[in-house]
């Protein structure tokens, strides 16, 4: 009877020792897997940064750097080319400028709604919606700008060309308008209800203490989103390649064609220059050029979200 317990204890003993082993095994494999997932991404951040300041370097040495950010023109593919990035800095901006003319009102205006006004029914449609404006693909919005939005346009303005800024502006501020208008959301429904409770006790309307109180509680959040929207605007390559057009400009004429920096890219990588020309490497300058913008963006959102961050 005792040798039974005692070979029963020890087989007991041996199975619970066995699974001790395995918890420990895994234990110590797991921080070392999700180390080696974060790695593959801070690598991965790494070798791009370091392609492009390579290449960026080699296009330095052929072009002067001083050029390249001081003149006014942009004629790469000339008998005697120009290399000023300056008119794709400014078709990039206004694309930016008017995307944040349609996105940011109408973003923000959809967020108060949604978190102040909407029923959770309204709620529930409309929100869907939004997130199949955010997942389409940018190329359709490109074609969707040059075959549609560009006629409509051109019957209200009959001297806007077939290639413009208008038309992919307008569409660019509608592809970013739902994240303005998601993460505004966010910051609006985080404001605590008891401010509101508490400017509804001291007697001001639902409007009142939508503008005069939940905004500016939320205004880091609202802001961050904004910058968030305008650099993904930036950086938006397909809308401005299929309806903006190939004409680098330093004019302020949205109704003419103009060039971004993304649709400069897409224009040379898709064969117009041959591997190891000055041409081929200006894309890498002008990739950087980009980097830094969006990376500009990047860091003033975070620095305006920590900065006029509430605590509640």
């Amino acid at each position: 009877m005792e040798l039974r317990k005692t070979e029963t204890y020890s087989v007991q003993q041996m199975i619970l020792e066995k699974k001790s082993k395995k918890k420990v095994n895994v234990e110590k494999i797991i921080p070392k897997l999700l180390f080696l997932m974060a790695a593959i991404s801070v690598f991965t951040t790494i070798g791009i940064i370091l392609t492009l300041i390579f290449e960026t370097f080699i296009f330095f040495d052929r072009v002067s750097i001083v050029e390249f950010f001081t003149e006014s023109k942009w004629l790469p593919f000339a008998s005697v080319p120009s290399f000023g990035i300056m008119p794709l800095i400014v078709g990039t901006l206004k694309i930016t400028l008017i995307a944040a003319v349609v996105a940011v009102p109408v973003g923000l205006a959809t967020a108060i709604f949604l978190s102040e006004y909407a029923s959770e029914k309204t709620r529930r449609i409309i929100k869907p919606i939004l997130e199949v404006l955010a997942g389409i693909p940018t190329i359709v919005y490109g074609f969707f700008a040059l075959t549609f939005v560009t006629p409509v346009l051109r019957d209200l303005f009959p001297s806007l060309d077939m290639f413009n800024a208008l038309s992919p502006g307008i569409v660019v501020g509608i592809m970013i308008m739902p994240m303005v208008a998601s993460l505004s959301e966010d910051a609006l429904v985080s404001v605590p209800k008891s401010i509101r409770e508490g400017a509804y006790a001291l007697g001001a309307t639902k409007l009142e203490t939508t503008i005069k109180v939940v905004l500016p509680a939320a205004v880091s959040g609202i802001v961050a989103s904004v910058v968030l929207g305008l650099s993904r605007a930036i950086g938006e390559t397909m809308i401005v390649s299929v309806a903006g057009g190939s004409t680098p400009s330093m004019d302020m004429d949205v109704t003419s064609s103009i060039q971004t920096m993304t649709a400069y890219i897409v224009q040379v990588s898709s064969g117009d220059a041959g591997y190891g020309t000055t041409i081929y490497y200006s894309i890498y300058a002008v990739g950087m050029t980009l980097f830094v913008f969006t990376l500009v963006m990047n860091l003033l959102a975070q620095f305006i979200s920590r900065r006029f961050r509430e605590e509640y």
